[in-house]
């Protein structure tokens, strides 16, 4: 029968792993040493031919397959080649996406042997043993009969038995936190991939969009415990680790335990993301945040909605001004990338309703927005209300949402639009500067993503795949278009440009395209930087980074590198207002990795002040911020603090 098991996943991208199947293989390995269990894991990128050719030349005698919305697709594909390629090996499926209707699964899809139901370690183990007593030589029965004998004492399966017929067995046990193992034993193949941990399990809410919602039960792996495998992680400093635990701060003691343990441990490198509910917060755990590292953690918020009624109608707990609050007072550290989700196609919210809460939700100044659409998964309560809702939604998975009694799917197609110039302009971080000074020529910011949205379309860029340079030409071709609009049409049909509001846009467009990376190309409404060679020249070679192999005043980080190594490594810019921006790439922003930025203006004086008084000047200049009263000479270079830089 079996001697040689595949555990499978298909994952959404590569820097994904799927925990659940080194959960299942740790699990099964502590009772079943002699069992040889291999997992696999590929994308839904990779050509379902190449995933195949993989798993038919491990020569499985059993695969399993971790089965999600994202992968089913795929996943079914596989199972149907992998039968007419491998008739003998066994087929098993497992995930939330095959948990609620197993017996439907199997009588479809006939290439597939049995399905486990819910949480998997413990059911894998037992199924895995079945396999291999069923290979016991020495046993008269037939293997057949030996296997199918142990499967029918075996909770959480649903299976084919001899003759074909379906089977479902009861639910499986819930096993204490503390009986998984933790299975990262060194950190190889996870290497620059994400690293998930789960410090619990469940969730004490009731949201009616979510399979969580059906076992409100929360059960917690003991502090010691994870406080030893988080010290597995920050001793060998891994970027980033997922916590995986649905509502993190749903326990004041556990959240409280955890924060001080990293807090007290911080190898500044590690930084660590919770899913959280802001509301829950206390005065304790957010003076935590406020004492944390730069980029120690990062929170994701769930908002769905700020409408009571849509609220209330998802059986949603929240306290809204409770939430903002936190969500303001974690802003005001600067230390902790806060990211806020919506829920588009939720009952009693049409297009005008939710167009409000994404207003409220982006006045909340989120490091990022994501605009979601509702997946009305199999056995939520969601889907059981559907007919009530008037709910349309996809056949195939993901399952989302096309229409409600609330929201049509002409409302739909507007705000996916929507959601594009989010993702690109908002949550890319790139444009944070330009933005700031377009939101002001909008009454509200959905107004400004569903007018860029529209531009995209009439235009011919939507759908399309823009390089970094492109999105800030067609940005820019956006705002020129609405200012000439504005300034309606001049003598002859021709439109004059607005001049002062142009510049001001393209001052903040080079700004923020510079923060990112020293860009070696320019877009083509850049200013020409020729008239300003000589002052930038003289501020490279005379006034800056000669004095700052000396001084270290203004690049610190700097300190081994001389003065053509810095004008090589910094970028000096003159902007259309007369400024002149020095970005600094050594120094950059820990949450979003933009560079220092430092602003000057340069004076024309008299001539005659020898360089040591110049210098002297400048230095006065750069301290004050204001005019040195007796300032004389060729030129004074005055620091100019910044908001966004220091």
């Amino acid at each position: 029968m079996c001697k040689k098991f595949l555990l499978a996943a298909v994952n959404a991208r590569y820097i994904h792993s799927n925990p659940g199947v080194y959960s299942l293989r740790a699990f099964a390995k502590e009772r079943l040493p002699e069992a040889e269990i291999q997992i696999a894991e590929y994308t839904i990128n990779h050509q379902m031919d190449r995933i195949l050719q993989d798993i038919y030349r491990k020569k499985p005698d059993f695969v399993g397959f971790s089965c999600y919305i994202w992968n089913i697709s795929q996943v079914y594909e596989l199972v149907r080649d992998l039968k007419q390629v491998l008739p003998e090996t066994e087929i098993w499926l497992g995930g939330p996406e095959v948990s609620y209707d197993s017996g439907r699964i199997l009588s479809q899809e006939p290439e597939i042997r049995g399905i486990m139901r819910g949480e998997g370690e413990l059911t894998f183990s037992q199924v895995a043993e079945a396999y291999l007593a069923a290979e016991d030589r020495l046993a008269a029965e037939d293997p057949e009969d030996r296997l199918l004998a142990r499967l029918e004492g075996i909770l959480g399966i649903t299976y084919r038995d001899g003759s074909g017929e379906i089977r479902e067995n009861g639910p499986q046990r819930l096993l204490s936190m503390d009986e998984i193992p933790f299975y990262y034993k060194d950190m190889a193949g996870f290497e620059n991939r994400i690293v998930y941990y789960e410090s619990s399990r469940g969730c004490p809410f009731s949201c009616s969009y979510c399979l969580s919602s059906i076992d409100k039960s929360v059960r917690f792996r003991s502090l010691s415990l994870v406080k030893k495998e988080l010290d597995f992680f920050l001793e060998r400093k891994v970027p980033q680790v997922k916590f995986v635990d649905r509502t993190f701060n749903c326990r004041r003691e556990h959240t409280l335990g955890i924060w001080k343990h990293i807090l007290d441990h911080d190898n500044g490198v590690t930084n660590f993301h919770f899913e959280v509910s802001a509301d829950l917060f206390d005065q304790e755990e957010l003076e935590m945040i406020g004492r944390m590292r730069p980029g120690l953690i990062q929170l994701e918020i769930g908002v769905q909605s700020t409408n009571p009624d849509t609220i209330r109608e998802i059986r949603r707990k929240m306290d809204l001004t409770k939430l903002e609050a936190a969500v303001d007072r974690v802003h005001g550290y600067r230390n902790t990338h806060q990211h806020l989700d919506l829920i588009a196609g939720l009952p009693w919210e049409g297009l005008d309703s939710f167009l409000q809460s994404f207003d409220d939700v982006y006045r909340m100044e989120p490091d990022q927005l994501q605009l979601g659409f509702l997946k009305v998964l199999k056995g939520s309560y969601m889907a059981s209300q559907a007919g009530a809702y008037g709910l349309r939604y996809r056949m195939t998975p993901p399952y989302e949402v096309l229409s409600t009694r609330w929201l049509s799917y002409e409302d739909v197609i507007r705000l996916k639009a929507m959601e594009e110039m989010v993702e690109v302009y908002y949550n890319s971080g790139q444009f944070s500067n330009t933005l700031k000074l377009l939101e002001q020529e909008y009454p509200s910011p959905s107004e400004l993503f569903l007018d860029l949205a529209a531009y995209y379309e009439d235009h011919g860029f939507a759908g399309l795949s823009h390089s970094r340079m492109a999105r800030y030409e067609i940005l820019y071709g956006f705002i020129k278009e609405r200012e000439e609009r504005k300034m309606g049409h001049g003598q002859g049909g021709e439109a004059p440009e607005p001049q002062t509001c142009l510049s001001a846009f393209r001052d903040r467009l080079m700004e923020d395209l510079y923060l990112r990376e020293n860009a070696k190309s320019r877009p083509s409404f850049a200013m020409d930087q020729g008239p300003f060679k000589d002052r930038i020249r003289k501020f490279e070679s005379g006034i800056a980074f000669q004095t700052e192999e000396q001084e270290r005043r203004w690049l610190p980080a700097y300190k081994d590198h001389d003065s053509r190594q810095m004008a090589n490594m910094a970028h000096l810019e003159a902007m259309e207002d007369g400024s002149f921006l020095l970005f600094d790439y050594k120094e950059r922003d820990p949450l979003w990795k933009n560079a220092r930025t430092l602003r000057f203006t340069y004076e024309e004086t008299c001539a005659g002040t020898e360089r040591g008084e110049y210098e002297r000047i400048k230095e006065g200049q750069s301290r004050t911020g204001g005019r040195h009263p007796g300032a004389a000479g060729r030129g004074v270079w005055h620091r100019v603090p910044l908001l966004s830089g220091s």
